[in-house]
């Protein structure tokens, strides 16, 4: 007996041997896998916070105008911007020891299994705030065993590498609301109207309630159910000392206003600016699409809210909710190329296709300003003469002919002058001047005023034919309204990362295009279509304008069979429109054919109201004259009618006008200049034109 007593010993003593010695091998393997882990955590450092964020779009004032449309409402706000009751309210109902653990509560991981085992399923969870972050950013929310290691492993590092205020800030800004909101600012917008800074006590028990199923407990889907969890909520403060019962009893009862609709719809303001601006990232700056949607940028634009708003009413109002006719719309600061208004069409959400900018429409006449520069450039000046009598021009030895029309086929008795012919938009002269110039001349001139479009080398290219987009044809203008720089088209002037780090800033351009004394020339000639005094053998294009305008403008319309332009500028603003069909049918019925003109006019009008009227500055080279319009010579005291027309010094008119002179008139010898002064005596020539 005492022998197997003892042999029973010895072998119990074995295996106890054996346990202790495999325990110990576990204990030791245990510690080296725990601090391996621990020190590759360290190595790694600490994880990248790549939060999504909705990227958001700013006016010129630094208002928001838009956001990213990508479903999700994301919006990082810091934890001292963050109602304290809604912090306390979150630590309460989700991680009560959340700044004692180091990011696992193991009393409540062993909690949560025994009351899952009693259970016989998954009833209690017991994830940590720190758990909860490392799962919204790093990983999907399957449920695998992978997932869960990989989790505890990130929680781990963000534990090593970040303060508790840190990951708190991180977690009420990634957590899911509903509705699309993630994080506390785009839910408390959502839920009542208002930042997440001035929630009340109601307000936070409630939305802390709702991250644990917000289909289930947004007190839109089920107030009961929502209510029910606020107590919940609001007795997890009081047990944590955050609050006393009668704080909790009078936040159970307070009545609660709720919005349950998003600050900035899926639009938003500027709707076809916005998209222009997302290409411009897209294509220019070559994010990719997940950065421009839920990077968190913030796009500072150029676009002018009022401008914007006034645009936008100005296509309502003049163009009739009857008709099919469409609209692309510009408006730009000359100066800078910041482009402060935009209109792509009628109606976004019916089309979203951007008129203003993807569109090629022929410009018509707007393309003659470009075509007279040129022949500046090569010795024309306003008052050089051609006839305008119906011409048919042969080419390639008779086998071919062209033969353009005036409007209402009116032609004059006699010559006209290159002022005169752009006020009154003849297309003989026109066409005249463009094959004198040679047709390549104003294909290479659109090419230097920024036009990108395919041109061809026909005689009607002067008229207009080769199809142009809006924005390039205001940014074309704009040359001339500042003296002749070329300055791009800007839509971004900043884009910041959610950090605040500048990830591109617009560089101020303005290389010299024009001859400064020839863009005034054409400043002035472009005064012309409102000036009664250029009225020959029909009206100036700008007739209808002239009794109500507030100030000088320079500007040029254009039609063609199924496009109406309108394009006009002072030295602070230049604005480009067209109208028509977006199927190229033609515009038959006049009252349209006159829709863009009267947006542009009323829109000019209405977005300068405030600002001075600026005239237009001669440049140094130039030279102005008192000319009869109807022949481009010096005007005398008898003439009728005589306009201040400019010159490139040395190419004003040395002949005088001597349609109207009496007999007897001396006939004067020198070309009156503007401005120009003698301290002594008045000089003989002025003292007659003063007359």
């Amino acid at each position: 007996m005492e022998i197997m007593t003892d042999q029973r010993f010895r072998k119990t003593a074995k295996v106890f041997r054996a346990a202790l010695f495999i325990g110990m091998i576990c204990a030791a393997l245990f510690f080296l896998v725990y601090f391996s882990i621990i020190g590759y955590a360290k190595i790694l450092g600490p994880p990248p916070l790549a939060v999504p964020q909705s990227t958001l779009y700013m006016a010129d004032d630094g208002s928001v105008i838009g956001e990213s449309n990508s479903g999700q409402k994301r919006y990082w706000v810091p934890l001292k911007d963050i109602s304290p009751d809604l912090v306390k309210a979150t630590i309460s109902i989700e991680d009560r020891n959340f700044y004692a653990h180091n990011g696992f509560d193991y009393k409540r991981i062993a909690g949560a299994i025994i009351a899952d085992i009693k259970a016989m399923a998954k009833v209690q969870g017991a994830s940590t705030i720190t758990q909860q972050y490392a799962r919204n950013l790093y990983l999907e929310h399957e449920k695998t065993w992978k997932r869960k290691l990989t989790e505890a492993f990130y929680t781990l590092r963000l534990e090593m590498n970040y303060s508790k205020n840190e990951i708190l800030e991180g977690y009420l800004n990634t957590i899911y609301y509903g509705s699309g909101a993630y994080g506390v600012q785009a839910a408390s917008q959502f839920y009542f109207g208002k930042d997440a800074r001035d929630l009340t006590l109601a307000e936070a028990s409630m939305l802390a309630g709702v991250p644990k199923g917000p289909s289930i407990y947004s007190p839109l889907a089920n107030e009961k159910k929502a209510n029910d969890r606020q107590a919940v909520v609001l007795r997890s403060m009081e047990i944590k000392e955050y609050i006393s019962r009668a704080e909790a009893d009078e936040a159970a009862e307070a009545p609660l206003k709720l919005v349950g609709k998003h600050q900035r719809d899926s639009v938003g303001q500027a709707p076809y600016f916005q998209d222009a601006v997302q290409k411009e990232l897209k294509y220019t700056l070559k994010l990719d699409d997940r950065t421009i949607a839920l990077g968190g940028l913030k796009v500072y634009t150029t676009v002018n809210l009022e401008q914007q708003q006034l645009a936008e009413e100005m296509v309502a109002k003049h163009i009739s909710e009857d008709s099919e006719i469409q609209a692309g719309f510009v408006a730009m600061d000359p100066r800078t190329g910041h482009v402060k208004a935009m209109v792509g069409g009628r109606n976004y959400e019916e089309s979203p296709f951007n008129r203003a900018m993807q569109a090629v429409r022929q410009p018509g006449s707007t393309m003659k300003p470009l075509l007279y520069y040129a022949a500046l450039e090569n010795g024309f000046t306003p008052s050089t003469t051609m006839k305008s009598e119906l011409t048919t021009f042969r080419f390639d030895d008779g086998s071919s002919e062209y033969t353009p029309h005036n409007f209402n086929n009116k032609y004059a008795e006699d010559e006209i002058t290159m002022a005169q012919a752009l006020a009154l938009s003849d297309n003989v002269y026109a066409v005249k001047t463009h094959l004198f110039l040679g047709e390549e001349m104003l294909v290479d001139t659109a090419k230097r005023f920024g036009l990108s479009t395919n041109m061809a080398q026909v005689p009607s290219l002067a008229l207009g034919t080769s199809g142009v987009r809006v924005l390039e044809m205001a940014s074309a203008y704009s040359l001339f309204a500042n003296g002749g720089q070329y300055v791009e088209p800007v839509l971004i002037e900043r884009v910041e990362s959610h950090d605040g780090t500048v990830l591109f800033e617009a560089e101020e351009s303005g290389k010299q295009i024009l001859k400064p004394e020839l863009a005034s020339v054409m400043n002035h000639m472009l005064t012309g279509m409102f000036d009664p005094k250029l009225n020959g053998y029909s009206s100036v294009t700008g007739i209808t304008m002239v009794d109500e305008m507030s100030r000088p403008y320079a500007g040029k319309s254009g039609s063609t069979n199924t496009d109406s332009w309108m394009i006009g500028y002072t030295p602070q603003l230049v604005t480009a429109v067209w109208t028509g069909y977006d199927v190229g049918k033609p515009i038959v019925k006049s009252t349209e054919k006159v829709y863009s003109k009267n947006v542009w006019f009323n829109f000019m009008e209405k977005a300068l109201e405030d600002e001075p009227a600026a005239p237009f500055k001669t440049a140094k080279g130039t030279i102005g004259v008192f000319v009869n319009p109807e022949n481009g010579k010096i005007a005398t005291a008898n003439c009728p009618v005589k306009r201040l027309t400019y010159f490139k010094d040395g190419t004003e008119p040395q002949e005088y006008c001597t349609d109207h002179l009496d007999a007897g008139e001396e006939h004067p010898k020198k070309p009156a200049k503007e401005h120009e002064e003698k301290p002594e005596k008045k000089p003989w020539y002025k003292r007659i034109f003063s007359l």
